[in-house]
């Protein structure tokens, strides 16, 4: 079995994450892009490390964003959602200037997604160190990297600082690489990912971004070639195929999927991850923590909305005695 000391145990202090708060506003017809008048609803509390900081802290773990809001109704919006889940939002900065940032996303009929971003001109992109994020970090136990981070240069360089302080003091860290078709991936972004890869104890790929991470093509090359970097176990979401955990020691433990009725995928990328890291820094097995992970992710594509779904222990209890799986 994975190593039980994989992530560091939750009496070190909350996982937290750092990066950006969005509100979320969809297109309630199917198709590409928004090039006519159409109807749209929301807004949704999103952003994809704060889905994960929500997940974490609904589960039950101990959980905290960094983050940058504008001083708005969206901004109240997301902090008092993450508030009421039980994330700790000390470490938010209210932005007076700039308003909080926006993502319009629109369904095309084969599933895929259109998005309109608004994070480099919002307060999502102007995260600063303050007392407030410095006092988050020095009690944290692990911290949580979503990719969209790599390309954002305040919350690259708060990255920079908290890795090695929540590792020199026995934490641990997890990956996601969200690698979405809107973001550059260049030159610079890479090589803060190999360096980020490097301290990593978890990566939670999805799909072909297993392969990117590791520059290599097939996936046990890919895993392979992780392992030799560092990484120490590899989780990777296949959404309706299931998902799989992959530990440097040879482990491999298989979840099915759980059957659904799809409203809304985004987001369960970021409660499968925020779920599996809270329950394996509970103390929970591989096995058990894949399970409660996938039923995560299941579930919030039920829900409209990117964290409409995340659910509660009892809630997710609730769904794996009730929802049947692949086998």
């Amino acid at each position: 079995m994975p190593d039980s000391s994989l992530l560091a145990p939750e009496s070190l202090g909350a996982t937290i994450s750092i990066g950006e708060i969005l509100v979320e506003i969809m297109a309630v017809t199917r198709g590409a892009g928004f090039l006519e008048p159409q109807e749209l609803i929301g807004p949704y509390p999103s952003g994809a490390p704060a889905i994960f900081i929500d997940q974490c802290a609904r589960i039950g773990g101990s959980a905290g964003a960094v983050g940058s809001v504008g001083d708005d109704d969206f901004g109240r919006l997301n902090v008092g959602r993450l508030q009421r889940d039980g994330a700790d939002v000390s470490a938010i900065r209210v932005d007076t200037v700039y308003p909080t940032g926006s993502a319009f996303v629109r369904y095309r009929t084969d599933d895929a997604r259109d998005f309109v971003y608004n994070i480099a001109h919002s307060a999502a992109e102007r995260i600063e160190w303050t007392d407030a994020v410095g006092a988050l970090i020095a009690r944290a136990g692990h911290l949580h990297v979503m990719g969209t981070a790599l390309s954002m240069p305040s919350v690259w360089a708060l990255i920079e600082v908290a890795a090695p302080r929540i590792r020199a003091r026995g934490g641990s860290i997890s990956l996601d690489p969200n690698l979405r078709k809107e973001l550059t991936v260049d030159e610079q972004v890479r090589a803060r990912f190999e360096h980020l890869i490097e301290m990593t104890d978890l990566l939670l790929p999805s799909g072909e971004e297993l392969e990117r991470a590791a520059c290599v093509a097939g996936k046990y090359q890919a895993l392979d070639t992780l392992f030799e970097h560092g990484v120490r176990e590899v989780v990777l979401k296949r959404g309706a195929d299931g998902a799989q955990l992959f530990g440097r020691d040879g482990t491999c433990i298989e979840a099915p999927a759980f059957h659904v009725c799809e409203l809304d995928p985004t987001g369960a990328g970021d409660c499968f991850g925020g779920a599996y890291v809270a329950c394996r820094r509970l103390g929970i097995d591989a096995a058990e923590s894949l399970t409660y992970a996938s039923a995560a992710g299941a579930r919030n594509v039920t829900y409209r909305g990117p964290m409409e779904g995340a659910g509660s222990r009892e809630e997710l209890n609730d769904f794996i005695r009730q929802t049947p799986r692949s086998r």
